[in-house]
């Protein structure tokens, strides 16, 4: 039994490999006798064992790290609960890069739509509607004047509300009321998903300066409550401030491409977020990207002036068949 520790001391400080090859000839020399003889025959056989299995233990360690390491390439892990998304990949084979919205989110933009109608304010909400929105102009014009990079970026924090709001105050409305919403939850919640992609497409584009990112902040704080409770007093007019603020909206982007045919801005690559977001080819430009996201807003206005008609004459939104899946 001496001999045995004083063999394992030694293979010890021998170390790795080096010292398990040691250890094992040394014992080997000695056995069957010795082995025998203090009962460590069973220990010498499992000992032969792991120097067998290709250089013991420490190999079947790493063997198992990179069998981990494998396993964690392949499955991205959210938390300890063990969620994972599958992987999703793009028609052409390559890896999704997007966590924000996945493939089949996205559509192509019908860009035949008419981007000249205009609801002509005949009530007296209208007309309130229509100056309200007319004066909430004043000041863009004012402090961005034809910087219309920064103004649709401005402009969409402001776009992406009222859906959000819409959506969420007729979710309540569904739950308390035990009644369907005719599809208008999801068509506005679309709204607002479909304005925020707009607005990551222009902070890519625009980079945000400091000051810009407090005005963002101040006026998404004043425009939200203020819709919020203009929404539950009287939807009719929300929905059609809503329908004259995206006429404004393609005005801008109109201004915008003016811009880039004349050379005033240039027309650099798309972002990679909107090539994906809208099925734009490979070399997309700027102009392709406006382009789209005008189309987009045009079928937002034609929402929500619908929106608006439908109550001034009576109707409660779910009785009308939702404008779903336009994309």
């Amino acid at each position: 039994m001496e001999f045995v520790r004083t063999t394992v001391i030694r293979g010890l400080l021998n170390g790795g490999k080096a010292g398990n090859r040691y250890i094992w000839t040394a014992v080997a020399r000695r056995q069957p006798e010795v082995m025998e003889r203090n009962g460590m025959s069973s220990a010498v056989m499992q000992w032969r064992r792991m120097l067998s299995s290709g250089g013991g233990a420490e190999a079947q360690v790493k063997e198992k790290k990179e069998e981990k390491k494998e396993e964690k390439k392949d499955m991205v892990m959210s938390s300890y609960w063990g969620i994972s998304r599958p992987k999703i990949t793009r028609e052409d084979g390559t890896e999704w890069p997007w966590n924000c919205f996945m493939p089949w989110e996205t559509y192509q933009t019908d860009l035949s739509i008419d981007l000249k109608k205009h609801h002509v304010p005949r009530t007296f909400l209208d007309k309130f509607a229509y100056r309200t929105v007319k004066i909430l102009r004043v000041p863009t014009d004012i402090f961005f004047q034809r910087r219309y990079g920064c103004r649709a970026m401005m402009l969409e924090t402001v776009a992406a509300v009222p859906g959000m709001v819409g959506g969420m105050l007729l979710h309540l409305k569904s739950l308390r009321k035990l009644q369907q919403s005719g599809g208008w939850i999801k068509a506005l919640l679309e709204e607002a998903e479909n304005e925020r992609m707009h607005l990551m497409t222009m902070v890519e584009l625009v980079q945000p300066k400091w000051y810009e990112r407090l005005l963002v902040l101040t006026v998404q704080g004043v425009f939200f409550n203020s819709f919020f409770v203009l929404y539950l007093l009287s939807p009719k007019l929300a929905h059609r401030i809503v329908g004259y603020l995206e006429e404004e909206a393609i005005h801008s982007y109109t201004e915008f491409l003016k811009d880039i045919d004349s050379g005033a801005i240039e027309n650099v690559p798309a972002p990679a977020i909107a090539i994906d977001y809208w099925r734009l080819p490979k070399d997309a430009t700027l102009k392709d990207a406006i382009t789209v996201i005008r189309a987009d807003e045009a079928h937002h206005r034609d929402v929500n002036h619908f929106a608006s008609d439908l109550q001034v004459q009576g109707k409660e939104l779910r009785e009308a068949p939702a404008p779903l899946g336009y994309h």
